[in-house]
């Protein structure tokens, strides 16, 4: 499935560097960028100017696996053929009309991710964390107007180590304080509990809760998963006392853990779905909200909206997607290829490594502190030809695009044992 292997970096020389001098033109990108976009990131020192397949390329010419694919939004890999096409027919027809009018490719699209979902409707939205503010908007007038929950006192009990976006009111239940210091007052109206706790959410549902709002798999918080049998204690929880599940599954869903959504591996539906990221095929910002008509029936006209949700070219693509996943073949991909991961990865344990979570094509790696930092090792990745994010200090994730190959995966892990050899030598 990989679409071009051509000038890839072999397999066969895993621990060849990538630690040649960038360029002018390289420096000149870094500092541009530097000066004049707000330093909200801190990037890995490459500059990438193009991508094919699980393969990307700097300005210098030099080819690096993707092992990020744009947190899960590159699950289909970089320019994925079938929806670059697609996109391109959308772009020479129509791409926005906003939603004061009707258009011929939000129908088919919506109705394809209803079924996907197995839900009434969608609701289409742009960004990740945008859906996630839909779904919390629809949460709380589902409890005025279904539940009868008193007005103004509407409450979302969320967990801990969660990460559903950076908005003002998605960071007012973060307990990460680089995405709340200085950024108060806070929205009210949340309570956090422990991850994977189902007993400290029966403890925290009373009158006034609407919502529990989750991650079925953690990706910020280093892909970590729950306890087994917790989505599924969940759901019999909410359904006995009434308040709505929330998957928030815009990393987790779409084949990214070896199923079409995450929850699928507890056989649990939950009564909202939250979607993003490879939806748009890394092509363009897609997201929605799924759910049946007693939930999302309470949207009405006038009462929620986006310029560009469901806009002509978003639907096409999207609705491409849905026609990509409804095979199988990517969940299947991300099994086979996870399970590799995973055996390869734990190899590692005690050399260097302290833990591995691995839940589909999708891996959090605990580097061992005294070692180095999830950053150092990702430097160290990047010089080796791996590019891969760090998180909370220690943690490396990986996410390669479910069109990498089994060698592909073979030269991830040498080249994450390569550095920790090399930091221990």
């Amino acid at each position: 499935m990989n679409q071009n292997d051509e000038g890839r970096g072999s397999v066969e020389d895993g621990g060849r560097t990538f630690a040649q001098a960038p360029s002018h033109g390289a420096r000149e990108h870094v500092e541009q960028t530097e000066r004049f976009a707000a330093r909200n990131y801190h990037p890995l020192p490459v500059v990438l100017s193009s991508g094919d397949g699980a393969w990307v390329t700097d300005v210098d010419g030099r080819r690096y696996l993707d092992c990020l694919a744009g947190y899960s939004a590159l699950n289909f890999g970089h320019r994925p053929p079938r929806l670059v096409q697609r996109a391109h027919e959308q772009l020479d027809r129509l791409a926005l009309t906003s939603r004061a009018f009707y258009n011929d490719r939000l129908g088919p699209f919506a109705e394809a991710l209803a079924r996907l979902t197995g839900k009434d409707r969608v609701l289409p939205m742009n960004s990740g964390a945008e859906a996630v503010e839909t779904a919390i908007k629809v949460s709380r007038k589902w409890g005025y107007t279904v539940k009868g929950v008193e007005a103004g006192r509407a409450t979302v009990i969320t967990m801990s180590g969660n990460f559903h976006g950076r908005t003002t009111t998605v960071v007012s239940f973060s307990d990460d304080p680089v995405a709340t210091d200085h950024y108060g007052p806070f929205t009210p109206g949340f309570l956090r509990v422990p991850y994977g706790d189902v007993q400290a959410v029966a403890d925290a549902i009373d009158d006034t809760v609407v919502a529990v709002l989750f991650e079925p798999v953690q990706g910020e918080g280093g892909v970590v998963v729950p306890p087994p049998g917790f989505l599924k204690e969940l759901r019999e929880l909410c359904t006995r006392r009434n308040v709505l599940m929330v998957a928030d599954e815009i990393q987790s869903g779409l084949a990214r853990t070896g199923r079409t959504f995450a929850c699928d591996h507890e056989g649990v539906v939950p009564d909202v779905y939250v979607l993003g990221k490879a939806l748009g095929g890394g092509l363009y910002p897609v997201s929605a909200v799924a759910a049946d008509d007693d939930v999302l029936g309470v949207i009405t006209p006038g009462t929620h909206g986006s310029t560009f949700g469901g806009n002509p070219l978003a639907a096409a693509i999207g609705h491409e997607v849905v026609a990509m996943l409804s095979t199988g073949e990517y969940q299947e991909r991300a099994r086979f290829l996870g399970e590799r991961l995973e055996t390869r990865l734990r190899k590692l344990v005690g050399a260097g490594v302290l833990a591995v979570r691995v839940r589909g094509l999708w891996a959090g790696v605990d580097i061992d502190p005294a070692l180095m930092t999830g950053r150092e090792a990702c430097e160290g990745l990047m010089r080796r030809g791996v590019l891969a994010k760090d998180t909370h200090g220690s943690t490396v994730r990986f996410a390669p695009p479910l069109v990498a190959t089994e060698d592909e995966i073979d030269l991830l892990v040498d080249a994450l044992a390569g550095v920790l050899d090399e930091a221990r030598s």
